[in-house]
């Protein structure tokens, strides 16, 4: 197993931007990503410019997901990009926290 990696994760963010914060780094995360869900552009964007609506992909793998001592997220990403956004989600459809992703991290 490799070292951890760590990411500053937001509480029931609406947008994108929301995860941009400025933090200290004590305030990271450790995470692990549990699946890769990749969406066509149109669905991602739909996904970044609204967080607080119901959505299936994240019903249907939110069994997978925890916070803990390493928090267990899915990867929201755009189909054939590497940065996306990592999610924990609550009550199971629409994101809890979450966390943005950079492609070298």
């Amino acid at each position: 197993m490799g070292e951890p990696r760590y990411a500053y994760f937001v509480k029931q963010p609406r947008i994108l931007k929301d995860l941009f914060a400025l933090h200290a780094v004590d305030h990271e995360h450790p995470y692990e990503v549990v699946k890769t869900i990749e969406l066509p552009l149109i669905d991602y964007e739909n996904f970044i410019t609204d967080m607080t609506v119901d959505r299936q992909y994240l019903e249907d793998n939110a069994n997978l997901c925890s916070v803990g001592d390493v928090w267990k997220c899915l990867l929201i990403r755009r189909e054939n990009k590497q940065d996306g956004v990592l999610v924990v989600p609550l009550d199971k459809a629409w994101v809890g926290w979450a966390a943005y992703l950079r492609a070298n991290k």
